[in-house]
C-alpha cells in the first residue's frame, strides 16, 4: 500500500493534535480503541450519507491512532486532487468498470508488514440506498482478518470503534448481525441510511 499522512512523522502528530482539539471543541466524543491483535482489519464505515463523513473519519482515525486506507469513487481522484486524496489514504474504485477490488484488497492487506485498517463503506455511496454491498465482508474473509464495526452518529455526536466481528462464511446471518448493530446510528442525512 502507498505512503499516507498516517505514516508521515511530525505531520501525523500535528494533525492528531488538531483532530483531537477540533472534535472536543465541536462536542464530538470518540469511543473505543483497536484491540490488541486486530492491527490488520477491515473497518465498516457506516452510516455514510454525506461528504462530511470523510473529514470526520480522518480526524477520528488520527484521534484513535489508526493507520487507515479508505475506498472512494474514482471521480474523487481526478487531477489536481489525486495526489492529495492518495496521501490521505484513499484508494480509487471504478464502480462502472469490471475489476477485482476484493481480490486486489485481499492481496494488498496480506502484503502489508505492520498495522493497516481498510475502511469500506457498505452502502457504496453516500446517497440513499436500501441494500449494502458485501465487498467489505469478502475482503475480510479472504484476507482472514476481522471486521471492526466503526460508526459515526451525527445526532449524538459520537464516533469510534465498536465490536470486532469475525466473519463465519454465513453471509446472510453475519450481515443480519452486523446491520442490527448499525440500526440505531444516525448519519448526517439520516433519511438516507437504512441498516436493512
Amino acid at each position: 500500500m502507498h505512503r499516507t499522512v498516517f505514516s508521515t512523522p511530525v505531520i501525523n502528530t500535528l494533525l492528531r493534535t488538531f483532530s483531537v482539539l477540533f472534535l472536543r471543541l465541536t462536542g464530538w466524543k470518540v469511543q473505543g480503541s483497536l484491540p490488541v491483535g486486530v492491527q490488520k482489519s477491515v473497518l465498516i464505515a457506516a452510516p455514510h450519507t454525506s461528504n462530511w463523513d470523510l473529514p470526520y473519519t480522518l480526524m477520528v482515525a488520527f484521534a484513535l491512532r489508526l493507520n487507515i486506507y479508505w475506498m472512494g469513487k474514482e471521480q474523487l481522484f481526478k487531477p489536481p486532487f489525486r495526489g492529495l486524496m492518495m496521501w490521505l489514504g484513499g484508494i480509487p474504485v471504478a464502480r462502472e468498470k469490471s475489476s477485482n477490488v476484493v481480490a486486489d484488497s485481499v492481496l494488498a492487506i496480506g502484503q502489508v508488514d505492520g498495522p493497516v485498517q481498510l475502511i469500506v463503506p457498505p452502502e457504496g455511496t453516500r446517497g440513499k440506498t436500501r441494500y449494502w454491498k458485501t465487498g467489505f465482508y469478502y475482503i475480510a474473509l479472504g484476507a482472514q482478518v476481522p471486521i471492526v464495526m466503526a460508526y459515526m452518529d451525527y445526532q449524538k455526536k459520537i464516533s469510534g470503534l465498536g465490536p470486532v466481528f469475525a466473519p463465519t462464511g454465513d453471509l446472510e446471518a453475519d450481515m443480519a448481525a452486523i446491520k442490527a448493530f448499525y440500526a440505531p446510528f444516525k448519519g448526517k442525512n439520516a433519511d438516507q441510511f437504512h441498516a436493512e
